[in-house]
């Protein structure tokens, strides 16, 4: 530096200062200033209508520490209490009301239980419709309230009636496409009981017999053709105060002899001969010369010889 520029520069430090000093304002002003107060109140605002908002939604849904709403957790599971809604499926071990009240499963179409195994199969279905209740599974069964007896099973071989008594109350009774396995058949009191086959033929067979009992009325067997009564191995009994065999054909002979035109005087027709069949007290049967009189009851002697 030269002299002179020394000279001038400590000159003009050296010199008073009359002009007012400059200062430089710090911070935000102006339309910036208002921007940020305005997104600072709103910021605010929104945080208020937040904090009200979780407040109503914690009132109306009734959230409380056990749970929200009719929902609550407990030790043995989830309870839900009053009417619930589930929009998506449901997926549960277990399903049970209060002991005061029933289960309701209501749905506008229907109602569809299934039961699949561990690869997600399905093994069983429940569908409750407004027409008809389907199950589709390989065994159906109908127990009794305590669990232990099965009153009605069914699968692919077989249907089982467990009950005591299976009682048909329909008008035009119970009709069988085939055969029907029971000990008993009965009808109500004061009412018949007919078994008829339209079509095709009647058979009642049992191993060690078969009864046919009318305790209070008449026993009656129709049947369009010839009635068969065969025992193979015993004996028919009829036992009765009386038995009778209408519309029978009656015999009859002529004491006089018959000639022919053709035929010699000395010739006459062989005679005729009608026996009365008579029963003895064992039920054998024989046959005995007719008269003018019954002589059933005078042959004693030849049931005691038979």
């Amino acid at each position: 530096m030269t002299r002179e520029q020394y000279i001038l520069a400590t000159q003009q430090n050296s010199l008073p200062r009359t002009e007012h000093p400059q200062f430089y304002p710090v911070g935000i002003y102006g339309w910036r200033k208002r921007c940020l107060y305005f997104f600072v109140l709103l910021l605010l605002v929104t945080m208020i209508v937040n904090l009200a908002m979780t407040i109503w939604i914690l009132k109306v849904m009734n959230f409380t520490v056990d749970g929200m709403g009719n929902l609550r957790v407990t030790k043995k599971g989830i309870r839900l209490e009053g009417i619930s809604e589930f929009l998506l499926p449901l997926y549960v071990k277990e399903i049970h009301s209060r002991k005061d009240s029933p289960l309701v499963l209501q749905s506008d179409r229907n109602v569809t239980v299934n039961a699949r195994n561990h690869m997600g199969q399905l093994t069983g279905q429940l569908t409750v419709g407004a027409d008809a209740v389907e199950a589709q599974c390989k065994r159906f069964e109908v127990r009794a309230s305590d669990g232990g007896k099965v009153l009605f099973s069914a699968d692919e071989d077989e249907i089982v009636i467990g009950a005591d008594r299976l009682k048909v109350t329909g008008t035009e009774g119970a009709v069988f496409g085939h055969s029907v396995e029971t000990p008993h058949i009965r009808a109500e009191p004061s009412q018949d009981l007919k078994l008829e086959s339209p079509t095709r033929s009647l058979v009642m067979e049992a191993p060690r017999g078969v009864q046919v009992s009318a305790a209070a009325g008449d026993l009656k067997a129709t049947c369009r053709k010839e009635l068969h009564l065969q025992s193979t191995e015993g004996e028919i009994f009829l036992d009765a105060d009386t038995i009778r065999l209408g519309n029978l054909p009656m015999g009859s002979f002529s004491s006089t002899s018959s000639f022919s035109s053709s035929s010699s005087p000395s010739s006459s027709a062989p005679r005729q001969t009608i026996y009365e069949l008579c029963a003895c007290p064992n039920g054998k049967l024989y046959l005995s010369p007719a008269g003018a009189g019954s002589t059933c009851q005078s042959s004693s002697n030849i049931c005691l010889w038979s």
